[in-house]
């Protein structure tokens, strides 16, 4: 039986329904196994704190728990443990709450407290792993090749050229350095080069820009004045709604490179820009930069731009920590971001 056009779109909207349906179930199901595994480790250290009871409280009550639930997961001595360590780690936090950490499933919850000791390192974890719906090893991939040290020390003018709850999240989405290991690329290459090897592995590159980045062309050509000039990267951010260009250069940063950028963002919003959609975003990737020369470029552009280079090996410099903003600069951060998501969750 061959469908017809309205058939099959019909379909597809059935389809989509329950797949919609099947994941906030889901969701449902771990929050409440999120929520029952916090209740069991506050009270098993509200308990050894009150009666002073040892180590051997945790293994006993493991052993009654597989007994009585027979064929469950989860009761492990370990894992209770871990429910007692969660607890422990983050009663006082005034960043991540109960409700937060049911946001995720446990698994994910057990891989940041075990891999990450700072909390504002956790809360950025946590909330990258809900919004981009980040499997297991996904998270494991991205704490090892440090995105959140990468994305701290980024270089754009998003504060002073976006809305603040939009700056907030687009300072997220720009790591200060992005690892391209997975290009195979060997030096030297040419842009046309390195080009052809993002676009050869798309899925791998979309992941490491940061998950809810789509690819919508190569070499996009923008018409000023009867002569075209071609975007080398066009992206679309689904959660921030806007274009984002991305200029390819193998060489150390140039200041003349902002402009080129914030010529890129005028033709964009003015001649490709959907009227719903937010203020067009410009990414610069480089093989290096000077900071100071980048901090000069971006000072009088008025089109959000950033600025980062890029490795062909997946290590991060450890001579860093001297680009890292202050502590209290980078909770301005995570409240800033903690009050957009906040917003966006009273809206649904």
């Amino acid at each position: 039986m061959q469908l017809e056009k309205s058939h099959i779109e019909f379909i597809a909207d059935i389809k989509s329904q329950i797949k919609a349906a099947q994941y906030r179930a889901l969701q449902k199901v771990n929050a409440e196994q999120v929520n029952l595994y916090w209740n069991i480790g506050k009270t098993i250290l509200e308990r050894q704190q009150q009666f002073g009871w040892g180590k051997s409280i945790v293994e006993l009550l493991a052993a009654e728990l597989q007994a009585e639930f027979i064929g469950i997961d989860g009761f492990s001595a370990r894992n209770l443990w871990r429910m007692r360590t969660l607890v422990e780690q983050y009663q006082d936090s005034k960043l991540i709450l109960p409700p937060l950490v049911a946001e995720i499933p446990w698994t994910h919850n057990i891989i940041i407290i075990e891999k990450c000791k700072d909390e504002h390192e956790r809360f950025y974890y946590i909330n990258l792993t809900k919004q981009q719906r980040w499997s297991k090893t996904m998270l494991t991939n991205a704490i090892a090749a440090q995105t959140y040290q990468r994305t701290l020390i980024n270089q754009n003018n998003f504060a002073d050229t976006l809305p603040t709850a939009i700056a907030s999240e687009a300072d997220l989405m720009i790591k200060d350095e992005f690892m391209f290991g997975f290009l195979n690329l060997t030096e030297p290459h040419t842009e046309a080069q390195l080009e052809q090897a993002i676009l050869s592995n798309i899925r791998n590159f979309l992941i490491e820009m940061g998950g809810d980045f789509t690819f919508v062309a190569n070499q996009y050509p923008v018409r000023v004045d009867d002569k075209t000039f071609e975007i080398d990267l066009l992206l679309y951010h689904r959660q921030l709604q806007c274009l984002v260009a991305i200029e390819l250069k193998t060489d150390e940063f140039q200041p003349d490179y902002a402009g080129k950028m914030n010529f890129y963002l005028t033709a964009l919003n003015r001649l490709v820009k959907k009227q719903h959609e937010n203020a067009s975003i410009g990414i610069v990737i480089c093989k290096s930069k000077s900071r100071t020369v980048v901090e000069f470029a971006l000072e009088d552009i008025n089109k959000p731009i950033g600025v980062a280079t890029y490795n062909l090996v997946d290590k991060l410099p450890t001579n860093i920590q001297q680009f890292f903003p202050s502590k209290s600069e980078f909770i301005s951060r995570v409240e800033a971001v903690t009050d957009y998501i906040s917003k966006k969750e009273k809206q649904k």
